[in-house]
């Protein structure tokens, strides 16, 4: 359950070291000196380090205070991944319409409870663009920002479900690495943004990224209805152009304060930075293949 604002935190001391004046994670101690310790013991101190230098108030909150969890629901998708079309493989495909509108009408929702509440929050906290550091109080606008943020963290628990549609639909040539890799990567990003630092310069990750879903499972809404549709799906290009803008934009708010001093942790600044240049990478090349190679090789066939 999600603790009340009145209730009292008590910071441990490995969680004042992380978050301290300059709340610098990345000058946090990861290994400590353990002397002739075994490689056991010394992975033992590092769990319990990773369990008890995250954020109190979200720790109690669903899947987040341990790794172990999450590590099992991103096992489970990559098994679901490897092993579901052979499944499938001597079944009909189903084509489940209603459960897909239903199931895309509930993320536009989710999508937009999701961006009202990071906007709205981030303006009556006067949160900025530039330089924003997590507000770790119990007060009300500081828990409402730690409680979207754990909802931004499960909304990407519940996309899991976009490759299990997929493969039940036998769509497997749409399951592609950058499918896997999107879906996958994201769990863990925000797992570790919900029990570190939730809120702060991560705030504006949330409410882009909500926003550009409202779009897409639009978008993916208007397409379960079935071929009907098609023809009002001509701005598919746009959607992925409007998501390589928000990577650019997110490069560029994360990278920024790498060379200001800002009371964010540097190592999820350049932790995000990276992430998000792989992913631009990656959706380049699918923009470059789907709509520029794809349509000289459709001219070339008619010529």
């Amino acid at each position: 359950m999600f603790p009340s604002i009145e209730e009292e935190t008590v910071m441990p001391e490995s969680w004042l070291k992380t978050h301290g004046k300059k709340n610098k994670i990345s000058q946090v101690n990861f290994f400590p000196e353990l002397g002739m310790a075994s490689t056991w013991q010394k992975t033992q101190e590092f769990y319990n380090w990773v369990l008890e230098s995250g954020d109190p108030r979200t720790d109690p909150w669903p899947l987040v205070y341990s790794p172990v969890p999450v590590t099992l629901v991103f096992t489970s998708y990559l098994l679901m991944v490897a092993l579901g079309p052979s499944c499938m493989r001597h079944r009909r495909q189903l084509e489940l319409r209603a459960p897909l509108l239903a199931y895309n009408l509930a993320m536009v929702a989710l999508s937009c409870y999701m961006f009202y509440e990071f906007l709205v929050t981030s303006v009556l906290a006067n949160y900025s663009y530039l330089c924003q550091p997590v507000d770790y109080s119990q007060s009300e606008l500081g828990m409402r920002m730690a409680r979207v943020c754990w909802w931004f963290f499960f909304s990407k628990v519940i996309e899991l479900l976009d490759t299990v549609f997929l493969i039940l639909r036998k769509k497997q040539e749409q399951v592609t690495f950058l499918h896997v890799y999107h879906h996958g990567s994201m769990l863990f990003n925000w797992w570790s943004g919900v029990k570190y630092v939730p809120g702060g310069q991560a705030f504006f990750i949330g409410m882009l990224n909500s926003f550009v879903h409202i779009f897409m499972y639009g978008y993916y809404a208007l397409a379960s209805l079935g071929p009907r549709m098609h023809r009002h799906l001509w701005w598919k290009r746009y959607l992925t152009l409007l998501q390589m803008c928000q990577f650019v934009a997110i490069a560029a708010h994360s990278s920024y304060n790498l060379f200001t001093e800002c009371p964010f942790p540097d190592g999820f600044n350049t932790a995000v930075f990276l992430y998000i240049l792989s992913l631009l990478a990656l959706f380049l090349r699918f923009y470059y293949r789907t709509y520029i190679r794809g349509k000289q090789e459709k001219r070339e066939k008619l010529t």
